[in-house]
This record gives structure tokens, C-alpha cells and sequence, in this order.
């Protein structure tokens, strides 16, 4: 049973919860990335349709108080207008940074992006705070698999600065 799956099922057997802490290496996918994202300090929410993509960003946006939001996405931007969120394609490291990825890496539970979210911005210059809007069918084991990945996605046009996060504490330099 899916990662997903075994939070949104309610059950009252015991025996279905884990024994340890540990992750198998043959865990599916979407629990490897869940519990490797966690450990390093990142926050997801799962969603099963639209409507709680959006109620949860309002969420976020109410919590945080973030009025407004670094986006360099049409689709994305549409959806925060329908929110009542302002965005900009502005840098400015005081708001969060809404963006797509390319990939979620389950083994180190890391985050792909490239220069189709980036634009040619490293890293270091975006904000602190990142949402990022992802599927799981774009889960992959690991980082070559991603690297493979976006080769054939993108054979003509392939992108540059391709960079991951991997840690997800905002408080650590």
C-alpha cells in the first residue's frame, strides 16, 4: 500500500503502522520521498483534487501571512489570482517562491528543478521559502533516473542550471 494511501485510509489495526523509523529500499516511491522530505525539514501537503490545492495555499498564504508571491509560471500565476494572491516575477527574498519542478527524488528526498522553474536564477539568490506545486508521477528512485528523465522530456531544447534541493531548514547556512 501507497505512502499516500496509508495516510488518507483509516484503519484500526496496529499491526498496519511501521515497527521503526527505518525506510526500506524497496519502499514505494512516494513513502521513500515522504520520509526522506520530512527528515530534512520539509513540509508537503498531499492533495487529491484542485479544491484542496487550493484551500491549502490559502491556508499557507493566511499562516504566514504572505500577501504576495515570486511566480514565473502562467498556470501558476492563474491559480494565485483565483486566490486573491498578488505575485511578481520580481526577485524579492522577502515572499515565497511558487514554482512547478521537474522532478521529486525519492531516494534523498530532494527536489529537481531547472532553468524552466529558475529561469537563470541559482539557487542561493530565490527565496528561503519555496512552494512547490508537484505530482507524484513525478516521482523517481534517483538523481540519474531524473537526469535521464529530463533528457527525454526535453530532446531538442535541454535545460540549464539544473540544480536540487536537498535541505529544507531555513534556519541553517
Amino acid at each position: 500500500m501507497s505512502f499516500f494511501k496509508k495516510i488518507f485510509s483509516s484503519s484500526d489495526k496496529q499491526d498496519d503502522k511501521p515497527k521503526d523509523n527505518t525506510i526500506k529500499s524497496n519502499a514505494p516511491l512516494d513513502e521513500m520521498f515522504a520520509n526522506k522530505f520530512i527528515k530534512k525539514n520539509g513540509k508537503f501537503l498531499y492533495c487529491t483534487n484542485i479544491e484542496e490545492v487550493n484551500q491549502n495555499l490559502t491556508n499557507i498564504f493566511k499562516e504566514n501571512n504572505w500577501t504576495k508571491t515570486l511566480c514565473f509560471d502562467k498556470d501558476l500565476e492563474k491559480m494565485l489570482f483565483s486566490l486573491d494572491n498578488s505575485y511578481t516575477t520580481k526577485l524579492n527574498k522577502k515572499i515565497p517562491f511558487f514554482t512547478y519542478c521537474e522532478q521529486l527524488i525519492a531516494e534523498n528526498g530532494s527536489i529537481l528543478f531547472s532553468s524552466n522553474q529558475l529561469k537563470e536564477i541559482k539557487l542561493a539568490e530565490l527565496p528561503n521559502n519555496f512552494i512547490v506545486f508537484a505530482r507524484t508521477s513525478q516521482l523517481l528512485k534517483n538523481r540519474n533516473d531524473a537526469l535521464t528523465n529530463i533528457n527525454l522530456k526535453y530532446k531538442k531544447e535541454k535545460p540549464s542550471n539544473i540544480s536540487a534541493v536537498k535541505h529544507y531548514d531555513t534556519n541553517k547556512k
